[in-house]
């Protein structure tokens, strides 16, 4: 059977360059509301929760309020610090409530399915929604603007609405089926029963994410904190109490952002800060013991390649053995990286997400908050290394990267969105460019492979004959586009400090994706 080829294209996409500071996201509008803060005087740290809380609005589908998630956080003076705001299950949450049907599922998952999918949408999957905490304490601990400040772009993007574009239209039907199941879901993102559905020709118009834009303006005015113990947190553990969900005020009210010391790990004259907690950084340090000693030339090749490959699985496989299982393989994981560096030398790699795409797919109607699907994280098997149980933080496979040069500062800062697929391009993303020395909008353009467990490799079609030959000695390989969708591959974006200038690049088929120079 002829293979089906769906792009007839070549696709290319911009790096930012300059002094000023640079801020790349999955949606150009949030990063331009990062750097609005760096040219209103602002560091990196006010750069980065303007981004973030400005996809709440124009991303819904990868992260926002309801989400979780860590960054890794470089401050002069301060050293490489890992900011925790990861997923903890609800202290009420009854594993009892998850109970399994014999069979196992054969779509998204490979452990057994839990009966109704509970796990997976509705008001039972909900973690403890720690984003806001996490924001809020990067903002505390290192920015300069006020608050009302760094939540204006937010505020003033979630009461224009989002944009009813051709992406929009995708991402909402890949949802709706769910969607249609949660009333405030299904009035915001299907009105008439039906995705929103971009003009034939003209502009695209608006609509608005329920109360989103009014919760987002009590908290410039009341300030963060009202998530977890105010007029907006009562409004949260109302519409879960109705709705049947395990998540409360008492939750809430004890969430918290955590400060840790990074991971160092010594890289070919560099050393690679990563992320502190349940984060894949164990299995990237792995991954660099195993390649530590494989040579390499001028440009990445089929032995490098074969290579990386058979790092990954083995690495995979000790991480899926020792650890537990994390994100399904296959899940439609639509988390979404950010990545920031300022004029005067700070850098923040900021991962966060809903887990699934629209996370839970529930909108809680009196805040307009879409809800993470966290209790997806844990394997519904009881007795398992990642069982589910109350307060219990599952594994997840979130990468944010900082890399010191030889002189000890800041150079590189990355990560990725794309679950199981996040470390490996994380991986390469910074073996193009610190290791091969490739320019980061060269290394944005270069193809990659995936392998994100024990079994197989997913190739890019463009790594060519002799490497997919190659691969294909050691493991079946499957080869693939990288295209907008399906999503084959994990969307890393990268910023280098090159002296006193920066250079940022995001995942090219990202379509909303962009790095903007301050």
């Amino acid at each position: 059977m002829r293979p089906h080829v769906s792009q007839h294209w070549h696709v290319s996409k911009p790096a930012a360059r300059g002094q000023g500071g640079i801020v790349c996201s999955q949606a150009r509008e949030a990063a331009e509301a990062g750097a609005e803060m760096l040219r209103a005087g602002g560091n990196a740290a006010d750069a980065a929760v303007a981004t973030a809380f400005a996809l709440a609005a124009v991303e819904p589908w990868n992260s926002g309020l309801g989400g979780i998630g860590f960054a890794q956080v470089a401050a002069p003076g301060s050293g490489v610090e890992t900011l925790d705001f990861g997923p903890v299950a609800p202290r009420g949450l009854d594993p009892a409530a998850f109970p399994l049907t014999g069979r196992m599922k054969q779509d998204l998952f490979a452990w057994p399915e839990v009966a109704g999918d509970v796990n997976i949408h509705g008001p039972k999957s909900f973690v403890i929604p720690s984003s806001v905490a996490g924001y809020a304490a990067l903002h505390r601990r290192h920015g300069r603007l006020p608050a009302k400040e760094v939540l204006a772009p937010a505020i003033e993007l979630a009461k224009r609405g989002l944009a009813q574009d051709w992406f929009t239209t995708l991402k909402v039907a890949n949802s709706a089926a769910v969607l249609r199941l949660y009333a405030e879901s299904a009035r915001i993102y299907l009105p008439n029963g039906l995705p929103p559905v971009a003009p034939y020709q003209g502009q695209p118009g608006f609509f608005r994410l329920g109360n989103l834009a009014d919760t987002l303006e009590q908290l410039s005015r009341a300030g963060f904190d009202d998530f977890y113990r105010g007029e907006v947190a009562r409004g949260i553990a109302s519409d879960v109490a109705e709705m049947g969900g395990f998540l409360g005020l008492e939750d809430l009210a004890g969430c918290e952002a955590r400060f840790l010391p990074a991971l160092a790990a010594p890289w070919r004259g560099r050393i690679l800060m990563l992320a502190n907690g349940l984060t894949a950084a164990p299995t990237l340090m792995e991954v660099l013991r195993g390649m530590g000693e494989v040579p390499f030339g001028a440009a990445p090749d089929a032995a490098w390649y074969a290579a990386l490959a058979r790092v990954l699985r083995a690495a995979y496989a000790a991480r899926l053995a020792g650890l537990g299982e994390a994100e399904p393989k296959g899940a439609d994981s639509c988390t979404t990286h950010l990545t920031v560096a300022d004029k005067d030398g700070m850098m923040v790699a900021m991962t966060t997400t809903l887990l699934s795409s629209m996370g839970s797919r529930v909108v809680l109607p009196r805040s307009g908050v879409l809800m993470n699907n966290g209790v997806m994280w844990f394997d519904p098997q009881p007795g398992t290394p990642n069982a589910i149980a109350p307060g219990k933080r599952p594994l997840c496979n979130m990468c944010p990267v900082i890399a010191l040069g030889a002189d000890g500062q800041p150079e590189i800062a990355a990560g990725a969105s794309g679950g199981r697929r996040i470390m490996a391009s994380v991986f390469q993303m910074l073996a193009y460019v610190a290791d091969f020395g490739m320019d980061p909008e060269d290394a944005a353009h270069h193809p990659r492979l995936d392998v994100s467990g024990p079994d197989g490799v997913t190739a890019d079609e463009r790594l060519g004959e002799e490497t997919i030959a190659a691969l294909s000695r050691d493991a079946e390989v499957t080869v693939v586009e990288h295209a907008v969708m399906p999503v084959n591959f994990a969307c890393p974006n990268l910023i280098q400090r090159r002296g006193g200038a920066q250079v940022g690049i995001t995942d090219v088929m990202s379509p909303w994706s962009a790095a903007v120079a301050a």
